[in-house]
């Protein structure tokens, strides 16, 4: 093909294409070309003067007889499959180019589509063309919107994996926390067993609040979040602290868990904590409130400006 490409450019002549063509042989070529016309001289037969019979002459010495079949047989099992579009079109055409193959241009695009991966031929047999070119060009667009398509779920797979894996580590991550504590809580009660420590012989009234510096209960920031919804029209509040205070009215007394929260209000609402857990009767008139302690009713009221008060006959009286 390239000797072809020479002659059309210099516009050789038909009578200078075989002297041309024969001065590039070399070793082999040349020892086998130089035999050829001893042998025809010494049989009377003519020299090879046209570049069609070199052609021919050359093709019965170096191409076997079947490697016609072998090329029809390579293009009729021509598949697709790892390669490109545009790697399995030029291969099917070298192939026809090779075996001498000329075929009308609607019998090459059933060829072509014979031979397409299915998934890209599902989706093109569906879309208008006019050719050969044509319909590369669809099955080459159809492929890249398979590979984005695939490179999209690839993220949001990874993605997804790596919110799983950052859950799982944030659970781990609270799990060693919840134990870590309990671990040092355990060794404090093994090693303080049979001690008595100034802590813990210490009374809740000498120990000092950090925030109001009162006395009496205790802070405790690690305590379970909720949310409250009464205390305020604002919404939630999340209750994240808590405090130990010890109360007492005439012989009762109760160590309470308080909840700190913001409050709008500059009132304190006294006995909401243990009035609820425990049997008590509110009277609404004498804003007295009435409980049983150790088969004893003991009674208390409170007064209008937020103070504390006791009813000290009734109570003897009941007791």
């Amino acid at each position: 093909m390239k000797s072809e490409q020479l002659f059309a450019c210099y516009k050789v002549s038909e009578e200078r294409k075989v002297p041309l063509a024969t001065l590039s042989f070399q070793g082999h070529a040349m020892y086998w070309w130089t035999t050829l016309e001893r042998e025809r001289r010494l049989h009377n037969d003519p020299s090879i003067q046209y570049w069609n019979d070199l052609r021919s002459v050359m093709r019965r010495r170096h191409i076997p007889t079947y490697y016609g079949r072998e090329l029809m047989n390579k293009l009729q099992r021509l598949q697709q499959r790892d390669m490109s579009v545009e790697q399995y079109r030029q291969q099917m055409e070298l192939y026809m180019m090779r075996a001498c193959i000329r075929e009308e241009e609607a019998t090459t695009v059933a060829r072509f589509l014979s031979g397409l991966n299915l998934d890209i031929r599902d989706q093109v047999e569906l879309l208008p063309y006019r050719d050969l070119n044509d319909l590369v060009q669809l099955c080459v667009r159809v492929k890249q919107q398979k590979l984005r398509k695939s490179s999209f779920k690839r993220e949001s797979s990874r993605s997804s994996s790596l919110k799983k894996d950052y859950k799982r580590e944030g659970k781990s991550f609270e799990k060693k926390k919840i134990l870590e504590p309990s671990k040092d809580l355990a060794k404090e009660k093994d090693k303080g067993k049979g001690k008595v420590t100034p802590h813990t012989s210490s009374r809740t009234s000498d120990i000092k609040c950090f925030k109001c510096l009162g006395g009496g209960h205790t802070l405790s920031p690690n305590a379970p979040q909720r949310k409250l919804q009464w205390l305020n029209e604002d919404g939630d509040l999340v209750v994240d602290q808590q405090v130990k205070d010890k109360l007492s009215i005439e012989k009762y007394e109760e160590e309470v868990l308080w909840d700190v929260v913001p409050r709008e209000a500059c009132h304190i609402l006294l006995g909401r904590p243990w009035k609820f857990d425990k049997k008590t009767m509110h009277n609404g008139l004498t804003n007295e409130i009435s409980f049983t302690q150790r088969k004893k009713i003991c009674a208390s009221f409170f007064s209008s400006t937020g103070g504390r008060g006791s009813s000290t006959n009734e109570t003897q009286k009941r007791e």
